[in-house]
């Protein structure tokens, strides 16, 4: 499936039951970094300006975090032999290995300096677990682990959540799958993520299976 052939959600007003959820947008997924995602940079600035509607419509701002300790088993540099990008599956782990990237307190790990980050109401943090990976928003890998994210936003009566950010087929896309399991209207930004598209092809299932999941998709310009 291909962007073209999505339908779009137009004429959206943001209210304080709305939440944007801002993905990963951190210097190892930028251009030049670890792992970078293709033009990931280039949507920053329309970003800032969706976070700035939610913050005046009284909505809530969210950013996620990689955040890795050094050695984490998603990394292909903790296996003598294998190199980034392999296949490898294990509990929490998969179905690639990445690599080094996000690691706690490094360059890497933090947000780009043009995200506007006083537009956030919370930060919340993923990956510290050493051995499990963790791409969702909402639970790492083991399908265990939450990261609070849910809790945050029943607490506030969120009802709707807007994602983007980095990048489409992993870390957005999870994060949307789960987002419906956790039981909110999920809405995806389509024109504010980039993907990977690792294996190929990921990206066009990852926008098939957010359609069968009954995920909405829409663009920046579709706010009123």
């Amino acid at each position: 499936m291909n962007i073209e052939n999505l339908t779009f959600q137009k004429k959206i007003a943001i209210n304080n039951n709305d939440s944007l959820l801002i993905i990963d947008m951190q210097y190892d997924f930028m251009p030049g970094g670890a792992l970078p995602v293709e033009e990931g940079d280039q949507i920053i600035d329309d970003i800032n300006l969706v976070a700035e509607i939610f913050k005046s419509s009284n909505g809530i701002v969210v950013l996620t975090q990689d955040w890795h300790p050094k050695n984490h088993k998603s990394f292909a540099s903790s296996y003598p032999g294998k190199n980034p990008g392999d296949e490898f599956q294990s509990e929490g782990i998969g179905p690639i290995i990445w690599p080094d990237h996000c690691v706690q307190n490094t360059y890497g790990s933090k947000f780009h300096e043009d995200l506007k980050k006083e537009y956030a109401h919370a930060i919340i943090r993923k990956g510290y677990h050493p051995k499990i990976d963790s791409y969702s928003g909402f639970i790492e890998n083991d399908k265990k682990s939450e990261t609070g994210l849910a809790g945050f936003l029943n607490s506030l009566k969120i009802k709707r959540i807007f994602i983007c950010g980095l990048a489409l087929d992993y870390c957005c896309y999870f994060t949307a799958i789960d987002g419906i399991d956790f039981g909110f209207e999920v809405y995806f930004l389509v024109n504010l993520t980039k993907g990977i598209d690792l294996p190929p092809g990921n990206i066009s299932n990852s926008l098939e299976d957010m359609k069968n999941k009954g995920i909405k998709f829409t663009i920046k310009d579709n706010f009123v």
